[in-house]
């Protein structure tokens, strides 16, 4: 019995020996743990880079994998580690510093376990920052290339706008001149003592030859003031009055159709700074489109109002009419050049009308607007407003 004891006392090892081990096997384990798992984690992640958008699901993916394999072999160490301290426990004789080398064991297993866990952690925080600065570098070079391909085009949007402009412009000024021979001899036709028939061809053919004019004219003013070289004349007008000129002007027009017109004219100041003679043709074009477009027998509102803004107000002008067919356009398709509402009708109507009010409006410093609300037809223009409280 002695000698069982003393073969016990010559191996005993204190609590305090013990722990001091402890501490000093950990410290060295714990560098060898994170120095092994970070190669090992380089090793097998070092050519994992984003292929696409969804990289963000890859990685969570792996991070799960790793998290599931660390608590596995964590868990495995913990249970080893629990078992071989309960398995100690069972000599009851012991002191209870004698488990100081059980406690150890389950104390390295969590210990060892907290290093992994950082260690991953830590690896792949790192990992998703690098693909977080691929994917970056990715999204800037795709957003350079995709700034390059809309610049060239606008570039080439541009240039494609202008050679239209400018061949509108040449043919418009080449037509110009015969066309002004052909209607002067259309008038000395006119003078001449022709038969009926002849007179009835002259005048039709002058009619034609007129309003070919008109829309040469219109087309060559359209395609200087798109390229803004339109020089303007500005001067204080007052719109009420412009637009009581334009009815005066346009009276016969106005009797020979079936339309009202209602006039809604506000008592404001509606003094304005704008190119009188652009600002007339704005206001004739909206009128005529209504003359030409409304339904038979329907009226047709002529408004004036002021917008109250915190920065300036505004001058209105709306013209509302119902349309005489289906208004199945939106305001970009209707206001390009030699569009025209009603593809059927085979009348007046040239197509540039609209296309002449959005492009001076806009020359001029103002806003064309239209709304469509079913077979109502809103034309709104909207322009700085220069009344008494603005000029003092």
């Amino acid at each position: 019995m002695l000698v069982f004891l003393s073969d016990k006392v010559k191996y005993y090892v204190s609590s305090k020996e013990t722990w001091g081990f402890g501490i000093i096997m950990n410290v060295f384990m714990g560098i060898a743990v994170y120095l092994i798992l970070s190669g090992v984690l380089k090793n097998i992640y070092r050519d994992w880079l984003p292929e696409n958008s969804d990289f963000y699901s890859s990685w969570k993916s792996v991070w799960r994998k790793q998290q599931r394999i660390l608590w596995t072999a964590g868990g495995a160490l913990f249970f080893i580690a629990m078992f071989f301290l309960i398995s100690q426990m069972t000599y009851s004789r012991y002191y209870y510093s004698n488990f100081a080398f059980g406690y150890l064991l389950v104390a390295t297993a969590v210990l060892q376990f907290g290093i992994a866990k950082l260690t991953v952690t830590r690896f792949m925080n790192r990992r998703l920052d690098l693909l977080m600065d691929s994917v970056n570098e990715i999204n800037k070079e795709r957003l350079r290339e995709a700034i390059e391909i809309e610049k060239n085009s606008i570039e080439k949007a541009a240039k494609s706008e202008q050679l239209k402009v400018d061949l509108i412009s040449n043919v418009s000024h080449d037509l110009k001149t015969p066309l002004t021979s052909m209607v002067g001899y259309l008038e000395l036709l006119k003078k001449e003592e022709l038969d009926d028939v002849s007179k009835d061809y002259v005048n039709v053919i002058s009619d034609k030859a007129q309003k070919l004019k008109e829309m040469i004219e219109s087309l060559f003013s359209l395609a200087k003031a798109s390229s803004g070289n339109m020089q303007f004349n500005m001067e204080s007008i007052e719109l009420n009055r412009l637009i009581e000129q334009i009815f005066a002007d346009m009276d016969d027009k106005i009797r020979d159709s079936d339309l009202k017109f209602v006039n809604m004219l506000t008592e404001e100041d509606t003094h304005m700074v704008t190119d009188n003679i652009h600002m007339y043709r704005i206001c004739q074009n909206l009128i005529e489109n209504a003359l030409k477009y409304s339904a038979g027998g329907t009226r047709v509102f002529v408004r004036t109002f002021i917008e109250k803004h915190a920065v300036e107000d505004l001058i209105c002008l709306q013209i509302t009419n119902t349309s005489g067919y289906l208004m199945d356009f939106s305001k970009e398709d209707i206001v390009e050049r030699f569009a025209r509402g009603d593809k059927s009708r085979s009348g007046d109507g040239n197509g540039l009308g609209l296309a002449i009010v959005s492009t001076y409006t806009a020359a001029l410093g103002g806003s064309f607007d239209i709304n469509i609300d079913c077979d109502q037809f809103k034309a709104i223009l909207h322009f700085p407003l220069y009344g008494e409280k603005n000029k003092a």
